[in-house]
């Protein structure tokens, strides 16, 4: 499994914007793609965006499409997540996660990055 860290997290208030960041490092040729998630009632995460090395190609959940843009430095090894417009309800631990193939689960996560939205 690759190792990823997250960073970037803080107090903002509503309507402000924070940019996220995921570096990937040890096995980086185990990743296909990267993506972000936070936690969700009943759920153990939730889908919020993903972004691929190769073509860049990404994903939203639809709460954030309008919102959130992923992004990729491939020289860097690192995956970027703007958040424009936040809202309280944006309040949680994001964490980035690695994707090893084209599909399938999401196998290494990160250490989780608090982003926390005050009205």
């Amino acid at each position: 499994q690759v190792q990823l860290d997250e960073s970037g997290g803080g107090l903002v208030q509503a309507g402000d914007s924070l940019r996220l960041s995921c570096v990937v490092s040890g096995r980086t040729f185990g990743s296909y793609a990267v993506g972000w998630f936070r936690p969700a009632p009943g759920k153990e995460r939730e889908f919020v965006a993903v972004i691929t090395w190769s073509s860049g190609g990404t994903s939203y959940a639809d709460s954030v499409k309008a919102r959130f843009t992923i992004s990729r430095d491939n020289a860097k090894n690192t995956v970027y997540l703007q958040m424009n417009s936040l809202k309280p309800e944006d309040t949680a631990v994001f964490f980035c996660a690695n994707r090893r193939f084209v599909s399938g689960q999401f196998n290494s996560w990160g250490q989780g990055t608090q982003v926390t939205v005050s009205s």
